[in-house]
């Protein structure tokens, strides 16, 4: 199974390089976020031409999940048990849910697609809100591999949180000043070993950036930064044959600010021909 990640940052604009990227690629389970749609807007046609179902979860022009797979998708969610809500000014446990979590389940894996919510500025409530969210996926998570031991799944998608200072090329990003590199925010990043899963991609790939700012060219100085991530369960992990950061889809006409990321799965022997990737494509 190849399974990527993809933050295509608006979907109805992306949808032709998204799914000749699906196809070209091999994908055979594409977890999107930040659709930007609802699911009667999702642009259904072109990937079930390309022989792909589709599940999507989205409320409004912002966020929004999806994951196009070529083989059925089953026990579908929207949200984790115990996600948190948020809006403007209104506090307390009865905020509106986001669509920012979309789990399913292919040929046995489980695959959640997340749109971590980003914080915003250290002092706005949003960040507050990240940090209530990610310790609801822990414990979600922790749980749902309580419930399932040997359960082969991925957390997968846009976190937004650089983990480690090396993950970070964007010189208007520091320490002390910046979301995405609090100590809060690491911590509750590294929090989610604790539920059972770790970064399946960086023991093969320790370097590469997934993001580059539109603005100021950060992309052509390489100014990027390390925040979408594969984060498996020790069965998932046990099954990971290759890993792909694809910097070239941040080039072309139109392109998102986020690159894919893509885990060769095999959970049976090796075909001796087998030439999975380990490399920057």
């Amino acid at each position: 199974m190849r399974l990527a990640t993809w933050n295509v940052n608006s979907i109805r604009t992306r949808v032709a390089r998204t799914v000749e990227f699906a196809v070209r690629e091999d994908i055979d389970v594409l977890a999107m976020q930040e659709i930007k749609c609802k699911p009667e807007q999702f642009p259904y046609a072109p990937f079930e031409e390309a022989g792909y179902h589709v599940e999507v979860h989205g409320l409004n022009q912002w966020n929004g999940v999806a994951i196009a797979s070529r083989a059925p998708m089953t026990d579908v969610r929207t949200g984790f048990d115990g996600m948190p809500g948020f809006a403007k000014g209104h506090e307390g446990p009865d905020a509106p849910l986001e669509a920012r979590a979309l789990g399913v389940t292919v040929e046995g894996v489980r695959v959640w697609s997340l749109y971590v919510p980003n914080g915003r500025s250290l002092d706005n409530p949003h960040l507050a809100y990240k940090l209530h969210w990610l310790d609801a996926l822990r414990t979600a998570t922790a749980a749902e591999l309580e419930a399932a031991p040997g359960l082969p799944l991925a957390l997968v998608g846009d976190f937004n949180i650089i983990p480690f200072d090396a993950d970070n090329g964007d010189p208007d990003i520091v320490v002390g000043r910046s979301t995405h590199v609090s100590p809060e925010e690491r911590a509750a990043f590294f929090a989610l070993e604790s539920a059972g899963v770790r970064d399946v991609v960086r023991p093969l790939l320790p370097e590469g950036y997934t993001y580059w700012d539109y603005q100021r060219l950060k992309f052509p100085r390489n100014e990027g930064i390390r925040i979408d991530f594969v984060l498996g369960s020790d069965a998932l992990a046990d099954a990971v044959q290759g890993a792909s950061i694809h910097r070239e889809e941040r080039k072309g006409e139109q392109p998102s600010d986020h690159v894919p990321v893509v885990v060769d799965l095999s959970f049976g022997a090796a075909d001796e021909d087998d030439d999975l990737p380990m490399i920057f494509a």
